[in-house]
């Protein structure tokens, strides 16, 4: 715990890597189309839980490997943001399902440290392109959702995407309390 704390507070922090392709928006809502870079991440998925109860059970999970439970005992540093993917029912509200997505830093993309926890599966993702709002503050499922309903409505009709899921992202330790950066990201359909 004391080198997830460390590593969190003390060790290098790498942005997962994206290009910019545009920006847009529509009333109170800009948002920004983005090709996202793919590669291996650290998952670990929580059924039968509300998301925000989810979250709490995963993330210490995923801050546990990268901060050196893992089979080389090696604390990675952070990548941000930390996602996880929602999957909304039809009327909107969030299924009781949750999938946190750790991209591994670059400097262990070849070759990542084994987990030391069953839950945390090591994947290999392909690249996305996604459309993305932003918003502050301590962010909760509900919060999320509206978000992603008003970024919904800035699209429509100009863009097409997944409805199945949509990923929620987070860039800020937990105890900074000014200035939070999270986002609502929704995946580009290829169609």
């Amino acid at each position: 715990m004391l080198g997830m704390i460390k590593n969190s507070l003390f060790g290098s922090v790498e942005t997962w890597p994206w290009q910019v392709l545009s920006k847009g928006g529509k009333g109170d809502v800009c948002y920004e189309e983005r090709a996202c870079e793919g590669g291996k991440f650290a998952t670990v998925e929580v059924t039968d839980k509300p998301v925000d109860e989810a979250l709490r059970e995963a993330m210490p999970k995923v801050m546990k490997y990268v901060g050196g439970s893992n089979d080389k005992g090696l604390g990675m540093g952070m990548t941000v943001p930390i996602s996880f993917a929602v999957f909304p029912s039809d009327d909107g509200n969030l299924q009781n399902r949750l999938k946190v997505w750790f991209r591994i830093p670059n400097k262990f993309q070849s070759d990542p440290p084994a987990p030391s926890d069953d839950s945390i599966k090591i994947e290999d993702r392909e690249g996305i392109t996604v459309y993305s709002t932003q918003f502050g503050g301590y962010a909760k499922a509900a919060d999320y959702a509206a978000q992603a309903a008003q970024l919904r409505s800035a699209l429509e009709s100009t863009a097409t995407y997944q409805t199945d899921f949509y990923f929620c992202t987070g860039y800020d330790p937990p105890m900074k309390p000014y200035g939070r950066r999270n986002e609502v990201w929704l995946v580009k359909s290829s169609e």
